[in-house]
């Protein structure tokens, strides 16, 4: 008879998937929906060190470094993460799709292919209990971020990104999440670092500019993404009939680059634009009309006519 795990080589087991996702084993269905809160702790401890402030201090160098990576960062989860990976609407080279994965993985949003399936699933299921974060099912602070956290919701359904899982560089991503995020950590300690010896009158530091460059603007940038999960949902204005609760909202669309626009991406979500009105701002549409004027990507999928008849006034 096979003996159960000892309570510490269960933790060390889960401390161990901190590094490496690909260990995983079977997930116990008495748990899958609980809050894994060992392996919740570098999501937790990133937002202690945003305390750090307190501490470090602020410049206006850091503050600049830290929206410049919220913005480059957003641009890639909303461009690539949502808009390419999950749902193919455009195309580009195996290059580009890796540089614009290596930044989206520096988001500390797991990798591209665990992103783009647990997307996936939303779409196919959302606001139903087979939809991991809907906030009419389960309420706003579990689809915010408790969700993100549960044995349930850590693995990769690989079936689910058949028409990804072929490419090696993305697999590695996906197993390795936390591989980038700690090298964009360390770069910006070595960049205030540098910045502290040479051009001292900013100052920065090495500890000011980690805090600021990394733990500050990844924390912002992860609870603006998953805005679009707990209040896209709840909070804005349906211009189409849709199935789910979906919404549109001007204000979460500034904060993601256009994401905001959650009803009309809902409605018809195979589009690279989701501000459907030239009024409705999406900073990311335009960004990706840039890399296209550039022939850095192509095809981009466009809001056909019939889609706008169904709109209502």
């Amino acid at each position: 008879m096979q003996a159960f795990p000892s309570r510490r080589g269960s933790v060390l087991q889960r401390v161990r998937l901190w590094f490496d996702a690909g260990t995983a084993g079977a997930v116990r269905s008495g748990n899958a929906q609980r809050i894994d809160w060992v392996r919740a702790l570098p999501f937790l401890a990133m937002h202690l060190a945003c305390l750090g402030v307190l501490w470090v201090g602020t410049s206006p160098v850091a503050v600049t470094v830290a929206a410049g990576l919220y913005a480059v960062r957003m641009f890639a989860l909303t461009g690539f993460y949502h808009r390419y990976f999950s749902h193919r609407a455009f195309r580009t080279s195996r290059g580009v799709q890796f540089a614009f994965a290596l930044v989206g993985a520096s988001c500390a949003q797991r990798g591209p292919l665990w992103w783009a399936a647990h997307h996936r699933q939303h779409h196919r299921h959302a606001d139903t209990s087979l939809d991991p974060h809907s906030p009419a099912v389960y309420g706003f602070l579990w689809s915010h971020a408790g969700w993100f956290l549960t044995p349930a919701a850590f693995p990769t359904d690989l079936e689910r990104v058949a028409d990804l899982r072929g490419y090696a560089e993305l697999r590695w991503l996906d197993r390795y999440d936390m591989a980038v995020p700690l090298l964009l950590g360390m770069l910006m300690y070595g960049l205030g670092a540098l910045l502290h010896v040479v051009a001292p009158s900013w100052g920065t530091s090495g500890p000011q500019m980690l805090v600021w460059g990394f733990f500050v603007s990844t924390v912002v940038l992860f609870h603006a993404t998953v805005t679009i999960n707990s209040l896209a949902h709840r909070f804005g204005r349906r211009r189409f009939a849709t199935r789910d609760d979906s919404r549109n909202n001007f204000w979460l669309a500034l904060l993601t680059f256009g994401e905001g626009w959650h009803n009309n991406h809902h409605f018809y979500p195979g589009s690279a634009r989701q501000g459907f009105r030239w009024w409705e701002l999406d900073l990311t549409w335009y960004g990706l009309r840039l890399l296209a004027a550039l022939g850095l990507i192509w095809d981009l999928k466009s809001v056909p006519p019939w889609v706008m008849r169904k709109a209502t006034p």
